[in-house]
């Protein structure tokens, strides 16, 4: 367990409509070229963090897990683009390299199921949300922001989420 600081921020969520909200809140920040990294084990709540997330983004299509296709693409009215890639099947971070992660950042914001498998191929700068199953109902997130932009959305969730400010 990492040890949180000004540039992280723990959530427990207590339901997976929880969760979604949650998703909901840090969708309304995202922004071209954001890079959001989902990592935790199966059944820790990543595809519904991701759900929420692409309804606060504003998306018309729903989110669902991209495993087989890789990379989802939501769309909003306005014509933006949310890129949803699932790193599960591919077998290194070179294979991720070759799909052009700079091409999607550059047309929206890119959100990663299993970043963890293909993290040296990623950008330094990203918001790292390390999901853990604690109970059928409870998830922990941890945020940990990796550049002056995730920063900034941390204060933004941590004041969202609890009021206060670091």
């Amino acid at each position: 367990m990492p040890i949180l600081n000004r540039q992280s921020l723990e959530f427990i969520s207590r339901s997976p409509d929880q969760t979604r909200r949650a998703g909901m809140r840090m969708g309304a920040l995202l922004q071209t070229g954001d890079l959001i990294c989902l990592a935790g084990e199966l059944g820790a709540g990543k595809t519904t963090l991701v759900q929420g997330l692409a309804s606060g983004w504003g998306s018309l299509d729903a989110a669902t897990s991209p495993t087989f296709v890789l990379v989802n693409v939501y769309r909003r009215p306005d014509h933006a683009r949310l890129y949803h890639l699932d790193a599960y099947r591919l077998s290194s971070p070179a294979e991720a390299a070759e799909l052009d992660l700079d091409a999607l950042l550059d047309s929206g914001p890119l959100v990663i199921e299993w970043a963890d498998r293909i993290a040296s191929a990623l950008p330094d700068e990203r918001l790292w949300v390390n999901m853990r199953l604690i109970s059928e109902t409870q998830r922990d997130m941890v945020l940990s922001a990796q550049g002056k932009r995730y920063s900034e959305m941390i204060d933004l969730l941590r004041r969202q989420f609890y009021g206060v400010h670091a």
